[in-house]
């Protein structure tokens, strides 16, 4: 045991009672699971106070009925805004200042596919938009959330959680709006974590692999589709939402004090290795002994 009284000899608790997390696109369709209504759910069954903000507001309102039914639970909070409106950024923010007295936690959670296409064929005016939707938004959501955070007293005021892609990471896709808009997310969570960092704010960043959640099979999959997504990954298994969460909540927690800047793939292995399903026929030795 260390001899020095700043350093404690009991483990971090990984308990988020007392903080009050924004989690933005936290509604989803019907009872379905998407990422930031799982997001929400375990930051309440954690301890947290959440404000659940989504355009949807019925989405939301769902959200908060599930993440609450449970006794002993944060208390969650339904609230509607559009997060590409500075306003109803600054609202939100402010809404969490008035239900619960603080912001300790943002999760940029809001995404869309945008629009489809390469270079040649894109629209410029849907490519606009979605860089709006995916990269600006989160730019604002940060822009009141870091003030709000830095009225927090301790040596960690404040904790923000920005949400990527593998897509972001690698190249391959079909399209060029989405991959474009995640990757500029994984280096805009690095510049942040440098930006904040003097006044004990994280920033890190999740890339979910293939998830199976509504925002992917909502207009339909196929189950060829669904078996080709699972054997792009090391492990060859399907992710869900509650995988993306937990990486999510940990991030956000006490367990991560130590880490800002952090960009972590949570992808069952799909950016560890290339050539996955490669015969050692086609590796680089030719899979021959002499």
């Amino acid at each position: 045991m260390s001899s020095d009284p700043n350093i404690p000899h009991t483990p971090p608790s990984r308990s988020l009672a007392g903080k009050v997390a924004l989690v933005t696109g936290a509604g989803c369709i019907g009872d379905g699971l998407g990422n930031g209504r799982a997001i929400t759910i375990l930051l309440a069954s954690d301890g947290a106070d959440v404000m659940a903000l989504d355009m949807n507001l019925e989405w939301a309102q769902k959200t908060a009925e599930i993440a609450s039914s449970v006794p002993g639970r944060g208390r969650v909070v339904a609230i509607q805004g559009d997060v590409t409106k500075a306003e109803d950024c600054q609202a939100a923010v402010e809404a969490a200042l008035t239900t619960f007295g603080r912001l300790d936690i943002l999760v940029n959670n809001v995404g869309i596919a945008g629009a489809p296409g390469t270079a040649v064929e894109v629209d410029m005016e849907a490519w606009a938009h979605g860089l709006e939707v995916n990269i600006s938004s989160m730019v604002l959501m940060t822009k009141y959330a870091v003030p709000a955070m830095e009225r927090n007293e301790g040596e960690q005021r404040g904790n923000i959680v920005n949400m990527g892609s593998v897509a972001g990471l690698k190249g391959g896709t079909p399209h060029l709006l989405y991959p474009t808009s995640k990757g500029a997310i994984v280096n805009m969570t690095r510049a942040m974590a440098a930006h904040h960092a003097a006044p004990g704010i994280r920033v890190n960043c999740v890339c979910p692999g293939m998830l199976y959640t509504p925002m992917m099979y909502a207009g339909g999959m196929s189950e060829e589709a669904r078996a080709a997504r699972k054997a792009r990954s090391l492990l060859g298994t399907e992710g869900t939402a509650w995988d993306c969460a937990t990486a999510v909540v940990f991030l956000a927690g006490p367990h991560a004090r130590w880490m800002t800047g952090v960009v972590l793939p949570v992808d069952a292995g799909t950016t560890a290795a290339v050539g996955i399903g490669m015969p050692k026929s086609a590796s680089v030795n030719g899979g021959a002994s002499s």
